[in-house]
């Protein structure tokens, strides 16, 4: 049935028909009532489609170029100061739609149900780009589209540098996805609002650096004793974002080292998550309502590069590290990089052993190690930072999370 002239045609049609139906009921009324609409997206996609029929791509130009003509010759005798052209551009991609649905009708299918789409979603957008995104926001998606899209496809991936330990490609790919995600955590950030405060921006700066977060909250609850539940609820999410992230990284780098790594890092992620719960619930009930922190950048692209500069230099001393020591090696390794970063420390073993040069199996300890120095940094950081009940209520968390990953990464045994 796909393949009949016939239902691609009415496939065609269809799609003039839907964008249509949006021109139709936001052309207006009376004199200034604008020219295209139902009738006139529903025979343009047909032309279009008869068009490839009978004579091929070279008619569908000839038929499309005189459908410009007729939108410029209408549209030129409008007296509006500012006649629009959004319309106008959906009528000339629609005799392409209509073309397109004789060879490929669900991709033209989807196209057309996209640009109506878009038409519909006037208001919404307009208000988004002009009342809801910031300057800054702007920036950082433009620093965001380099980043992915001009920077990332253009690296190589394979290996090279000292001991063949370095892949740009995949140095890159953290850069990417901490980006990507620390944007996440801005909009949810926006979305929520200042009723969740402090818990909020503590998960999504969590994914930037758990860290600097709990230095943050530390910070706040010294100065605000009121919102002392609402900081450690913020700290102990970041911990929680610290697991999710790591499981996230590993899940782009190395499915085979996430495979025997999940069960330790689901244990800890949950035991983080049910401590960071209770902070969570009585900051909620309590009488302050404490204020999120940020609306600025929506993530840091120095953190991001910092984070790809710090695993370069951990893999290319794993590297040595292992070539010197042997596994031995890489746990020490690993363990003084958890200091500065986890994730760093992690991806460089996990790209050991996506190269080869390590077991699965064999990668458990030194992650795990690098996670556990990352946690005496966060506990070190915290009193540093912080007031005496802030560490007292911190802590343990952070103690019980990685403990509850030991646990569950001895009881499966690992080498």
């Amino acid at each position: 049935m796909l393949a009949s002239p016939w239902f691609r045609l009415l496939i065609a049609l269809a799609i003039g028909l839907l964008i249509g139906l949006e021109r139709e009921r936001s052309k207006g009324e009376g004199p200034h009532r604008r020219p295209a609409g139902i009738r006139t997206f529903g025979l343009t996609a047909l032309l279009g489609a008869v068009a490839v029929h009978v004579g091929g791509t070279w008619l569908l130009a000839i038929v499309t170029g005189a459908v410009a003509i007729l939108a410029a010759l209408s549209y030129g005798r409008e007296d509006r100061g500012d006649p629009g052209l959004t319309t106008a551009i959906g009528l000339l991609a629609t005799p392409l739609l209509g073309g397109l649905a004789m060879s490929d009708p669900p991709l033209a299918s989807a196209l057309g149900v996209t640009v109506a789409v878009v038409f519909a979603a006037k208001a919404p957008l307009h208000q988004f780009v002009r009342g809801v995104l910031t300057d800054n926001e702007m920036n950082d998606g433009f620093i965001f589209a380099v980043v992915t899209l001009v920077i990332w496809p253009q690296l190589p991936d394979s290996y090279m540098g000292p001991l063949n330990s370095l892949n740009p490609h995949s140095l890159w790919l953290l850069v990417v996805l901490v980006t990507a995600i620390g944007a996440g955590g801005h909009i949810a950030i926006r979305a929520f609002g200042a009723r969740y405060g402090l818990p909020i921006a503590g998960l999504a700066s969590g994914f930037v650096s758990s860290t600097a977060t709990i230095g943050a909250m530390a910070n706040r609850a010294a100065k605000e004793i009121a919102v002392m539940a609402a900081a450690v609820a913020g700290a102990a999410l970041s911990t929680v974002a610290t697991f999710v992230q790591m499981i996230l990284l590993l899940l782009a780098t190395s499915t085979p080292v996430l495979r025997v790594m999940a069960p330790a890092l689901i244990a800890g992620g949950l035991a983080a998550a049910l401590y960071a719960l209770a902070f969570t619930l009585r900051s909620l009930r309590s009488s302050e309502v404490p204020t999120a922190e940020g609306g600025g950048r929506a993530f840091s692209a120095a953190a991001a590069l910092g984070l790809a500069a710090t695993l370069a230099v951990m893999l290319v001393a794993t590297a040595y590290l292992k070539t010197w020591f042997g596994e031995a090696g890489i746990v020490i390794g690993a363990a003084v990089s958890g200091l500065v970063d986890t994730h760093s420390a992690a991806i460089s073993v996990a790209s050991l052993v996506a190269s080869g040069q390590l077991g699965p199996e064999a990668a458990i300890l030194p992650i795990l190690a690098a996670m556990s120095s990352n946690a005496l940094m966060k506990i070190v950081v915290a009193i540093s930072a912080g007031s005496r009940g802030f560490v007292l209520r911190l802590v343990p968390g952070l103690i019980l999370s990685i403990a509850a990953a030991w646990v569950v990464a001895i009881a499966i045994g690992f080498k």
